[in-house]
């Protein structure tokens, strides 16, 4: 028997966001990175050909630095454990503008006790901002645990709710 072993191509494009230069990768169907490229030891070159979906996503993000998008309408996908994808699909869930604490999070999955293991998975998110883990914050509302720096998480919950913070719940 011969089995289908195709392998999705990633294609990646660069978009020079008010924080910084975004990589974003996907195929055809999904997008499945975005991270910032200065944490990269080997940057890829763009794609000469990038996918229609990786358009609409550079569209999706110009309309959010621009202040006229709150939520993003891409095809994701998003390799990692049941548990890490289940914190992803809670971030989620986090309202443009609000925030949420790390216990917080944990009470979401069901289980207070996961606080450290819910803080580790999104600390992996593969798909910053559209994901948008920068919206959860330490129990006393600290700014704490962003790969891509505190600097930018302060940037990006003050840009979604200029005047104060709210707390999702």
């Amino acid at each position: 028997m011969i089995l289908d072993t195709a392998i999705d191509v990633i294609t990646f494009a660069y978009y020079d966001s008010p924080i910084g230069v975004l990589k974003i990768g996907g195929t055809d169907l999904y997008i499945s990175q975005i991270s910032f490229a200065e944490n990269e030891t080997n940057p890829e070159e763009q794609s000469t050909e990038t996918p229609a979906i990786i358009h609409d996503c550079i569209e999706q993000l110009i309309e959010y630095f621009a202040g006229n998008r709150q939520t993003f309408d891409l095809p994701i996908h998003q390799d990692g454990t049941e548990f890490q994808e289940k914190v992803w699909g809670k971030l989620s869930e986090i309202p443009f503008g609000s925030t949420m604490s790390y216990g917080e999070l944990a009470k979401k999955m069901g289980d207070p006790k996961v606080v450290r293991a819910a803080a580790a998975a999104n600390g992996k998110n593969p798909i910053l901002i559209v994901i948008p883990c920068h919206r959860v914050l330490g129990s006393d509302g600290s700014l704490t645990g962003f790969s891509a720096g505190i600097w930018r998480k302060k940037w990006l919950l003050a840009h979604e709710n200029p005047v104060k913070q709210k707390t999702f719940f």
